[in-house]
């Protein structure tokens, strides 16, 4: 094998890598993971809460991890100190309570027009909107848009977010626990933009905003109420349609016929409304 074919293979195999979601390197050298391990009897000391000073660390003694209700409560408190989108994004990209952060290569925030009377909601952003950082721009973004332009919308007379804004490693969907701590964001975004219509794109933001446990084929195709932050409890009400995710319609082109459907009950609401 010459030098150039093991290079174009060795290039295949890094690509492989990142696209399964191995992008980051850990360490220099392999762990043996299976080997027991010896007990140290020089345990590296804690210090007290109430005085500062150093103790001892006790054998099998579990260092505090914050729950994810915790960490929830955290964001929500961090989310309402945000009075505009801008201050609502530079707390997010200062939040480190989501582990989905560690490992995407930056924020993506939202797309499109804030003061447009439709806000879509995905699930999180894929390979291409890390890359980016919008949401919506590789193939899965491409059907959205020609999507809009079928009822007469786009990027100008809509705004799309995603409810988690870290991309999960290899693209897949976001665990209950990252939709749990990044939901309060969601929340307060949403009541910043005060759309006139939500569109729920997959069933991932079904579940969570509108608190649903049936699957994306059982709630699309009429019309739901998202009330808001129910910490909240401050009468919000907002007309949402749930529709099939564009990457399912890509998979699944047989589908296309009732999410042509789904688009049309949008814009007779738009026009109804308008």
């Amino acid at each position: 094998m010459n030098a150039e074919a093991s290079k174009h293979e060795l290039e295949q195999l890094l690509t492989w890598y990142v696209e399964s979601g191995a992008d980051e390197a850990i360490g220099d050298t392999p762990v043996n993971r299976i080997k027991v391990p010896r007990p140290n009897s020089a345990l590296a000391p804690t210090v007290s809460t109430t005085t500062g000073e150093s103790a001892p660390r006790k054998p099998g003694m579990k260092l505090p991890i914050e729950s994810t209700d915790e960490t929830a409560a955290s964001a929500c408190a961090i989310a309402a100190t945000c009075l505009d989108l801008s201050s609502l994004r530079t707390a997010l990209d200062a939040f480190n309570g989501c582990a989905l952060k560690k490992t995407a290569t930056q924020l993506v925030f939202s797309d499109g027009n804030p003061d447009a009377e439709v806000m879509l909601v995905g699930e999180a952003p894929g390979g291409d909107e890390d890359r980016v950082g919008r949401p919506f721009v590789g193939p899965a973004g491409k059907l959205l848009d020609l999507m809009l332009s079928a009822i007469g919308l786009d990027r100008t007379r809509a705004y799309i977010t995603n409810i988690v804004p870290w991309r999960p490693p290899g693209n897949r969907n976001p665990s209950d626990n990252e939709v749990a701590i990044c939901l309060p964001f969601l929340h307060r975004h949403i009541e910043l933009v005060r759309p006139r219509i939500l569109v729920l794109v997959g069933g991932v933001p079904a579940n969570a905003l509108l608190g649903v446990k049936q699957g994306i084929t059982k709630v699309r195709g009429r019309w739901h109420i998202y009330r808001g932050n129910p910490h909240a409890h401050d009468g919000t009400e907002i007309p949402t349609m749930p529709i099939f995710h564009t990457a399912y319609l890509l998979r699944s082109p047989a589908k296309k016929k009732e999410a042509w459907r789904d688009l049309l009950e949008i814009k007779k609401r738009l026009e109804e409304s308008g």
